[in-house]
């Protein structure tokens, strides 16, 4: 296997890997306000995510950062194109690491629900634009033979890429709402539990519509392949499993379902990079954008150094707090004591 080919592999991995981990996180940030009718409710929900939040981030500085290292020309290009959009992206994923931080400084109810409506509207950006930008990859972008963008923010904006980003949000709130009802007890378990199932019906039509919906734009027909059969058995295993008790299945099966989906975007894509909607040839393409064979064997040693060790580092995280959380942990009673 060529090291271009290894390092689309790997990157489309990394971009799997920060769904998978981080869109739980989202779905817990959108729904905090939602499973929970106090203040005490509240904290027990962000508290699932306290000490993983940050960590599952890295993943997406690790993924852009791999594909800045690998392949620069698609770095440049998508960055410069979807400026906006990443500043954004970037002001959403600020207001919602600061909003952590911050809602517990100040005693007030107004206070509270100040951070709680930033943390919320960040979370549900966060999905929503880099589903958007992935969309674009493979609906196209207007790139013209000097690989730079020529298009505007509204070129950004097709059906087919606001669609992908409402069906990773529609993913994340899903996996974030059987993250809850795994990791709570209690009213916010059970509201939790009840937010999957109105959830669950909306999440399997969009995944059953995106799917054969991205193969065709990939030139491939509508006829899935293996990787998008996995999705779909996983999004109707997701929607059948959260009308039961088998909260741990159901959340194994909603991480299956957002991470091939995202996957299969990936393969599809591929050997392309970015389409260009001006001219076939100007597509970015895994063997026309890569580093040189010097810059990807050394990043290739860093990676399978390094990569090892994360892993087992946040398995070892979420070891540690593997634990349920109860909202009677932050009653004022007990926080009094």
């Amino acid at each position: 296997m060529a090291l271009a080919t290894f390092w689309f592999i790997v990157t489309a991995v990394l971009w799997t890997g920060f769904f998978v981990l981080e869109g739980f996180d989202l779905g817990v940030g959108i729904l905090h306000t939602v499973v929970a009718r106090d203040e005490a409710g509240r904290r027990a929900a962000i508290n699932t995510i306290g000490p993983l939040w940050d960590g599952n981030e890295v993943w997406l500085i690790v993924a852009a950062a791999a594909m800045f290292a690998a392949f620069p020309d698609w770095y440049a290009t998508v960055f410069s194109a979807l400026y906006l959009a990443l500043i954004l992206l970037l002001a959403a994923l600020i207001v919602r690491g600061v909003s952590f931080e911050f809602r517990g400084k100040g005693e007030g109810a107004h206070w509270r629900r100040t951070w709680d409506t930033l943390l919320t509207g960040g979370s549900l950006l966060v999905p929503l634009l880099i589903g958007i930008a992935l969309g674009d990859l493979l609906h196209g972008l207007p790139i013209d033979g000097d690989r730079e963008f020529t298009g505007s923010f509204a070129d950004l904006f097709s059906w087919y890429s606001v669609f992908a980003g409402l069906t990773l949000v529609l993913l994340c709130l899903l996996h974030g709402a059987t993250f809850i009802a795994l990791r709570t007890t209690g009213a916010v378990r059970a509201r939790a539990k009840l937010l999957a199932r109105r959830i669950a019906p909306a999440a399997v039509l969009a995944v059953l519509a995106f799917l054969p919906w991205t193969h065709s734009t990939a030139g491939k027909g509508v006829l899935p392949d293996i990787l998008e059969l996995v999705a779909v058995l996983a999004v109707l295993a997701a929607g059948w499993l959260v009308t039961g008790r088998r909260e741990g299945w159901a959340f194994v099966a909603t991480a299956v379902t957002i991470g091939t989906t995202v996957l299969s975007m990936f393969v599809d894509l591929y050997p392309r990079l970015v389409v260009s909607s001006t001219d076939p040839a100007f597509d970015l393409t895994v063997h026309n954008s890569a580093s040189g064979g010097y810059a990807l064997k050394v990043i290739s040693v860093v990676a399978v150094v390094f990569l090892p060790l994360v892993l087992a580092y946040q398995g070892w995280t979420y070891h540690v707090f593997r634990l349920r959380v109860s909202a009677e942990d932050f009653a004022p009673s007990r926080t009094a004591e």
